[in-house]
């Protein structure tokens, strides 16, 4: 089995700043791209940023200037420091990884249980 397990959430003033955390742990054999998705109340997920095992990042244009996505590859964890958070900022956000287990012959999506993530105005 594979977990991804996030850690940081919070209740944050507008303004302020949260660091993510997502640990990635099991049978794994290699991990390809990370991110992190939010979902909104009422809203669809939507995708925040990415990184690939190289380390070329990816992000969502409001976020872009604020929100920095990294990864330590021999801790299989990847992170997301949000700076200047605002109020729209405000969601679950979901860890995701695209990786292929031992004994598997594909790559999978795998998710996180979420963790929330509020900005007060």
């Amino acid at each position: 089995q594979v977990q991804l397990v996030e850690s940081g959430g919070g209740l944050v003033q507008a303004g302020g700043s949260l660091r993510l955390s997502c640990a990635a742990s099991g049978s794994i054999f290699s991990i390809n791209a990370m991110g992190w998705y939010r979902q909104a109340p009422g809203k669809q997920r939507e995708l925040v940023a990415t990184i690939t095992s190289g380390g070329r990042t990816n992000y969502r244009d409001s976020v872009k200037g604020r929100f920095t996505i990294s990864r330590d590859n021999a801790k299989r964890t990847v992170y997301l420091q949000m700076n200047n958070l605002k109020p729209e900022d405000t969601a679950v956000y979901y860890c995701n990884a695209d990786l292929i287990t031992r004994g598997s012959s594909r790559f999978d999506d795998y998710w996180g249980q979420g963790t929330q993530v509020t900005v007060s105005s």
